[in-house]
């Protein structure tokens, strides 16, 4: 199947990893996270998320203040939110001028582990896919509870009721319409 699919797309490489389903963290900096080294922490060489042709890259080759940041056009990434000592949140964003980004990406450091925040898309999508398979599931057990016959219509056959209740099913109902339909009582 795999070649199947490395045929359809033309390319030998395999499929990347939905990056919403890995997290990545390094042990060496766990005890000394604050918002101060956090970036440092985020822009460490073998995390998967961070891109090394951002300007954050090319500030910290070169010495500048990160302040220099918003002066760059291109790809950043900044802390958006700290709450000490457990959350830390990054911005992934393209800086088109010193006033105006287009954000890209949300990760989040919580307990010194980092996760890629999904975007509204794939949130909504997980939500819609759980409500629909709820309702699916609902609607096949209540099927098995439907009957139908050609003389008496549809009624709900529960196995659990007990024969002496008001909700028992039109079978009970009086010989005389017994081969009448709906509309002929």
């Amino acid at each position: 199947q795999t070649a199947w699919r490395e045929s359809l797309s033309g390319s030998m490489e395999p499929a990347k990893e939905n990056p919403l389903s890995i997290s990545w963290h390094d042990t060496a900096w766990l005890p000394a996270l604050d918002p101060s080294n956090v970036m440092d922490y985020f822009s460490e060489r073998s995390n998967p998320f961070y891109d090394r042709t951002c300007n954050n890259e090319i500030v910290k080759m070169q010495r500048l203040s990160p302040d220099q940041l918003t002066h760059m056009t291109g790809l950043e990434y900044v802390l958006l939110h700290a709450q000490e000592p457990i959350l830390y949140v990054v911005r992934k964003q393209h800086r088109h001028s010193p006033t105006q980004v287009t954000p890209l990406a949300d990760y989040y450091v919580l307990a010194g582990v980092v996760y890629q925040a999904p975007d509204l898309g794939s949130v909504l999508n997980s939500r819609l896919l759980g409500a629909a398979h709820a309702l699916q599931a609902a609607l096949h057990e209540s099927m098995g509870y439907a009957r139908y016959h050609p003389s008496r219509g549809y009624w709900w056959h529960f196995k659990d009721n007990p024969a002496g209740t008001a909700a028992a099913t039109p079978a009970t109902a009086a010989p005389s319409n017994a081969g009448a339909s709906l509309f002929q009582r």
